[in-house]
């Protein structure tokens, strides 16, 4: 189960390219096909998530993209297929957006799994962290909206490697000053 779990999650990264190289290909009816396969594997296997919040995730955007995937076959519209990221950026806003409600924000609890006795300037970082995300899932989300009223190939380009390229630098942006405020705290305690 774990191998087709990686094997959906490495295809459905690549879903933009997936869609873009495969409408050239084969076509609407055997990509749509394709998909709402690897949709149903991210169902089944959602459940192995640690968190029950991305289990929720795994859960709603599998059946998204089924349903997405289902409306294009319906309707003859390969559009349908681009809206699936959208969706993603939407859930996981409202993913990091509600935990800020909840005692412990997503971020911390991702925290808590390395570091269980995370320190009270851990806490407040990682809710700051949680808000930062979702700016950046409003923005991306606002932006691949406007994309899939553009050229497939646009679309492609911004959802299959802009949009990645963004969330790697802001991950590696927040680890470097993550770095740099636990060695500013280490020089403070020493």
């Amino acid at each position: 189960m774990r191998l087709l779990t990686a094997l959906s999650a490495i295809v459905l990264l690549a879903y933009p390219f997936a869609v873009f190289f495969g409408l050239s290909k084969w076509g609407l009816g055997t990509v749509a096909g394709i998909l709402a396969v690897l949709f149903l594997i991210r169902l089944v296997a959602g459940g192995q998530a640690r968190l029950k919040e991305l289990k929720y995730i795994a859960w709603i955007s599998g059946g998204a993209g089924i349903t997405l995937t289902l409306l294009g076959t319906l309707f003859r519209q390969q559009g349908w297929l681009t809206f699936y990221p959208v969706i993603v950026n939407s859930l996981m806003f409202g993913l990091f957006m509600a935990s800020l409600w909840q005692k412990q924000s997503i971020i911390e609890r991702f925290a808590r799994l390395q570091e269980p006795d995370l320190a009270p300037s851990g806490v407040v970082y990682t809710r700051k962290v949680t808000k930062i995300w979702c700016g950046f899932f409003v923005l991306n989300g606002t932006v691949a909206l406007a994309t899939c009223f553009m050229p497939l190939s646009v679309w492609t380009l911004y959802n299959g490697l802009i949009s990645y390229l963004l969330a790697g630098l802001l991950f590696a942006g927040e680890w470097l000053v993550r770095q740099w405020l636990l060695r500013k705290e280490m020089d403070v305690t020493n």
